[in-house]
């Protein structure tokens, strides 16, 4: 995993590919797994080199998932997938794997139950022709079908519809997904109003993935939401990290206090907000924009203006006198005066 990283980082762009920082994946692992000890399936639509999938593993108390499954589009990585599953002690009749663009086919269509935890980080704003006979593939018939622009929400739909009973989602997003319009509306209509599965909104800080400098959030989605059914729990963690010459970086005392709040799941002044149900539906009209919800704006001290006109007084004064003890030399010396 160490040598992974070191590569990813050295890869530029093409590292966002198949691997996601370890700090971003600790986040999504310990938000996705929160009380639980242990998980009968763990998924990865988009899972690069299965970093994702061993931190949920981690993260669980008991360290046990029946069993995993994932889908990797391009080829190279896919066999670094089942390398590095092997290679961290997961016997190979315990995942089941595909190497298959996880839009154009849904090969865990035949999986009845669907999956207890589901996580990903997707490719930001993948381009993606989502033609016609797209309308008639389950994931996306009962809503929308995304813009060709932007196949983000595209990826979660596929993740919901293959949500257990008991199923929870964390995955990785830009922030376009939460306001713009048209079918994206449409689906965050669906999602929240239709659905109600929208449990939280997590905001991250920018450059903190290999090739893309953006802010990106973190998106929890569940299908049992204990008792918070008429709310959606919002958090702005987006100023508290630690910079680094390339990439910033989310610190364990980061990661500890986004895990602490949203499991208290109460409002803390310029970070995180409870937000009612009708606040987002009726009031915000499904516009899902963090700034919306969370005030992180700083009030400017006050300007003393009695004080800058004394300062500006003095300063004048000072340049006067400095001014008069030159020209005095200068007259010493017999050279004109400035």
């Amino acid at each position: 995993m160490q040598l992974i990283a070191l590569f990813a980082s050295d890869a530029g762009k093409k590292g966002g590919e198949f691997f996601t920082p370890t700090c971003a994946s600790e986040l999504l692992a310990k938000l996705v797994t929160v009380g639980l000890e242990s998980a009968h399936s763990v998924c990865d639509c988009a899972a690069g080199s299965g970093s994702l999938l061993l931190e949920v593993q981690k993260e669980l108390s008991t360290h046990n998932v029946s069993h995993f499954y994932a889908q990797e589009k391009n080829g190279v990585t896919y066999n670094l997938l089942r390398m590095n599953l092997l290679m961290h002690g997961i016997p190979y009749r315990s995942f089941t794997t595909y190497n298959d663009d996880t839009l154009a086919h849904d090969n865990f269509k035949n999986i009845s139950e669907g999956f207890q935890l589901q996580v990903a980080n997707p490719p930001y704003s993948l381009k993606f022709d989502f033609s016609k006979s797209f309308e008639n593939d389950p994931r996306f018939a009962s809503c929308a079908l995304p813009p060709k622009s932007y196949a983000d929400l595209g990826f979660v739909e596929h993740m919901v519809y293959h949500m257990s009973n008991d199923g929870r989602i964390a995955v990785l997003l830009p922030h376009g997904v939460l306001f713009r319009g048209n079918n994206e509306k449409k689906i965050r209509e669906y999602l929240i109003g239709t659905l109600n599965v929208v449990d939280a909104i997590i905001g991250l800080p920018a450059n903190m993935f290999h090739g893309a400098t953006i802010p990106t959030l973190v998106m929890i989605l569940k299908k049992d939401r204990n008792g918070d059914s008429d709310n959606i729990f919002f958090i702005d963690a987006s100023k508290e990290f630690k910079k680094g010459k390339t990439m910033n970086e989310l610190r364990d005392e980061d990661i500890k206090r986004i895990v602490e709040t949203y499991k208290n799941r109460e409002n803390v002044d310029k970070y995180a907000y409870k937000a009612p149900l009708s606040e987002v539906t009726e009031n915000n009209d499904y516009n899902l924009n963090i700034p919306r919800y969370v005030d992180t704006f700083e009030e400017e001290t006050p300007i003393d203006l009695n004080d800058v006109r004394s300062k500006i007084k003095y300063a004048k004064e000072q340049k006067q006198a400095t001014l008069d003890t030159v020209n005095q030399m200068l007259r010493e010396l017999g050279l004109e005066e400035m």
